[in-house]
């Protein structure tokens, strides 16, 4: 076990697009949630009191976008083995294939959990910074973001795990496609684009159904920490979605990879 792990972290830290992509998930975190929370201010709303600004939710905004560098590093750690013809290699070294899936899923959270807690506490710093100087101060009744308050410490490891639970969504569909464009095109696609036609359905029942079966809108209620009550699904309930979705993805993708050839 602990050879099998060296040896697919020592494939995984070699690859210098891996190094960038990993610090990409960290710095793309911040600096998206840095101009996402510099474009809001208490000057857009009727008064500074009337905004109901999640402002936790606010300052960690950059996962919106930092997710689509994950799905990329996950996605690469088992297709470019199938694109080089490494597979055959690493199946040599190592045939128990149940065994090869394992360690490249904790090698591929492992990375993107310490690069998410960098990006996410990141945030919550840059957030705590700009946001008051737009007018979400405690005198206009937005405290400071703290981890002491639960709500928000619930979003800040919510949103890390939420980073994982992408990642091993990701490994699962490459797993069964085995093609890199086509691989993040479907996961991309799966997370992006049901939130988009959500915009165009006008009935509510089904407009909460499609939000409540979307990975992304569905996870991300995780972040929430105000007005619970008007969330299409629970911030918990709603992360469970998506460790249902990385769930079957990894289970489909681990029953083929036993049963190819390669």
């Amino acid at each position: 076990m602990r050879n099998a792990l060296r040896a697919e972290w020592t494939k995984a830290r070699t690859l210098r697009g891996n190094t960038w992509l990993a610090v990409a998930i960290a710095v793309g975190t911040v600096v998206a949630t840095a101009g996402a929370t510099a474009a809001v201010t208490t000057a857009q709303c009727p008064t500074v009191t009337t905004c109901f600004e999640d402002t936790a939710r606010l300052s960690l905004r950059g996962v919106w976008l930092s997710q689509a560098v994950v799905v990329v590093l996950a996605v690469l750690l088992m297709s470019n083995e199938y694109g080089n013809g490494m597979i055959r290699t690493t199946l040599a070294a190592m045939p128990r294939r149940v065994m090869v899936l394992f360690t490249k899923a904790a090698v591929v959270v492992g990375i993107v959990f310490a690069t998410g807690v960098a990006g996410v506490a990141g945030s919550l710093l840059v957030g705590g910074v700009i946001m008051p100087r737009n007018g979400f101060t405690p005198e206009n009744g937005y405290p400071p973001l703290s981890l002491a308050d639960g709500p928000t410490l619930r979003a800040v490891v919510g949103s890390v795990l939420y980073l994982a639970l992408i990642a091993l969504l990701s490994l699962g569909v490459s797993t069964v496609l085995r093609d890199t464009a086509v691989s993040i095109t479907a996961v991309l696609t799966l997370l992006y684009v049901i939130p988009v036609i959500s915009t165009f359905v006008t009935d509510p029942q089904w407009l909460g159904v499609l939000q409540r079966l979307s990975p992304m809108t569905a996870g991300l209620a995780i972040q929430a920490t105000r007005n619970l009550d008007l969330l299409p699904i629970g911030p918990w309930p709603g992360l469970g979605v998506l460790a249902a979705y990385a769930a079957v993805a990894m289970l489909v993708g681990g029953v083929l990879f036993v049963r190819r050839e390669a």
